[in-house]
């Protein structure tokens, strides 16, 4: 599933879609290629606010805010996460409401579900783990590579 950002285009004031696109999504000119698009072309203090879908059939939406801007330092390979809160929900349980259960089920090792929740989940889960150490960035080169050939 292809991911997407909507944001404001600050000159015209409608909603685009940054993103992964299908072939035919950009055929269609539905999406905006996400490594051709500059980010401070839409963001800005004035412009602050963004939408991030993943996932479109579990559609987690994440808002988006502009805090403010940096200075680029030298040696640094950016994209980078500075800070972030709990582990990520695992792909495919149900979106917000699914994930709920999920948390429900495995805080309680008497539910009938446990087991099997906890080999789904390939034996641990702990959803207030975050280590920024442990996050990475995608290629969009190669990610566009595998998606067109």
């Amino acid at each position: 599933m292809a991911k997407k950002k909507y944001i404001v285009n600050p000159s015209t004031g409608l909603r685009v879609i940054i993103g992964s696109p299908t072939p035919h999504e950009v055929l269609a000119g539905e999406v905006l290629l996400s490594g051709e698009e500059k980010i401070a072309d839409y963001f800005s203090m004035e412009n602050r606010p963004a939408s991030y879908v993943y996932d479109f059939g579990d559609y987690w939406e994440h808002k988006i805010q502009l805090e403010k801007v940096l200075l680029r330092e030298n040696n640094i390979e950016y994209p980078i996460c500075i800070k972030g809160k709990r582990a990520c929900p695992p792909e495919d349980c149900g979106g917000v409401w699914g994930y709920a259960e999920l948390l429900e089920i495995i805080k309680n090792p008497e539910h009938e579900e446990y087991e099997e929740m906890m080999e789904w989940l390939g034996g641990e889960f702990d959803p207030e783990h975050f280590d920024v150490k442990e996050i990475s960035f995608d290629d969009p080169d190669k990610r566009r590579k595998i998606a067109f050939g």
